[in-house]
């Protein structure tokens, strides 16, 4: 059984942990709730943080020529700099840190969805743009695993967020060990997960480790992290996943039925037509790598790249972009 490490995850703290919401409530949230014995949670709310008290008159952006502020409408309190402090000096302070859950639409935490103002009275909002605590997490972290808990909702989000948090996780271990071996093994087993994702950065990244020799190892894992960021930055091509399924079929496709080998490919066309979640024919794939004791593919995280506790197919339905 794959063992995971623990991700650590800055999250909203009114996220299920603490009633610090302007309106003095906490938000219940499935994912939070679900994921929390998995994760290490750092909770965080940069507008107690600041001082603002529970519950407050709510803030909002607003649009100033090419800036934006971050304003009390009932207090004319302008809390811009404040913020931005705040955010500068608690995201340096991370250490060590693997990914963000954020409130959405929050003025301060919101990652791409807060409605944007043109002035601090009441009237409709003229646009959208990231909350200013979020907006620093994306300057100090932009290759990170960075959600909202709205857009979690969503099954294609979900999955991409996850795979990517406990691939960073068990990199930043990697890291630690100092390990030239270290970093040769979590290639080798995360290379058709690399696949599915980015085939000219895993490449690139083979290229890398190949010639470790030729560099000091600092130099090495720094280099390597840039383009592993790269690799994982956006969510995998079905064409991409759909290759890497066939390369996998051909550890021992000799070694199968006309029958098998004509039921794996239906698979593949259920699956390029939104009929079945990856997942499906993951499964079946595991079975025949067990079955003719592939022990390269068996040790391969694309089968399971994060805690099968946490996988579920539920979809909010609301078709959110990625």
């Amino acid at each position: 059984m794959q063992k995971f490490p623990k991700p650590i995850v800055v999250l909203s703290k009114c996220l299920e942990f603490e009633a610090c919401r302007y309106n003095g409530q906490v938000i219940p949230d499935t994912f939070v709730k679900r994921i929390g014995p998995y994760v290490n949670f750092k909770p965080v709310c940069p507008e107690v943080e600041i001082g603002l008290g529970v519950p407050r008159d709510p803030v909002r952006v607003i649009s100033r020529g090419n800036e934006t502020a971050l304003v009390q409408p009932a207090t004319g309190r302008n809390i811009s700099s404040k913020m931005l402090e705040f955010a500068n000096k608690y995201l340096q302070s991370l250490n060590d840190v693997d990914g963000f859950i954020l409130k959405s639409r929050s003025p301060s935490c919101g990652i791409k969805d807060v409605k944007l103002f043109a002035n601090s009275e009441d009237g409709a909002a003229i646009g959208k743009t990231k909350g200013f605590f979020a907006g620093k997490v994306f300057e100090h972290f932009p290759g990170l695993a960075i959600e909202d808990e709205g857009r979690l909702k969503n099954f294609k989000i979900r999955d991409h967020f996850l795979t990517k948090l406990y691939l960073l996780a068990d990199f930043r271990n990697v890291k630690k060990e100092k390990s030239i071996n270290g970093l040769i093994s979590f290639h080798s087993r995360n290379k058709f997960l690399m696949m599915a994702y980015n085939q000219k950065e895993m490449k690139i990244l083979g290229k890398i480790v190949a010639n470790q020799k030729k560099a000091r190892y600092e130099e090495t894992v720094a280099q390597y992290e840039e383009h592993l960021v790269n690799a994982f930055m956006n969510p995998p091509r079905k064409p991409s996943y759909i290759n890497v399924l066939m390369h996998s079929l051909g550890f021992f496709s000799e070694r199968l039925t006309s029958k098998e080998k004509a039921y794996f490919l239906d698979l593949l066309e259920d699956f390029r037509n939104d009929m079945i979640p990856i997942t499906a024919i993951l499964v079946v794939l595991k079975a025949w790598t067990i079955k003719y004791e592939q022990k390269y593919l068996e040790q391969q995280t694309i089968f399971e790249p994060y805690p099968k506790e946490l996988m579920e197919i539920s979809d909010s339905g609301k078709g959110r972009d990625l």
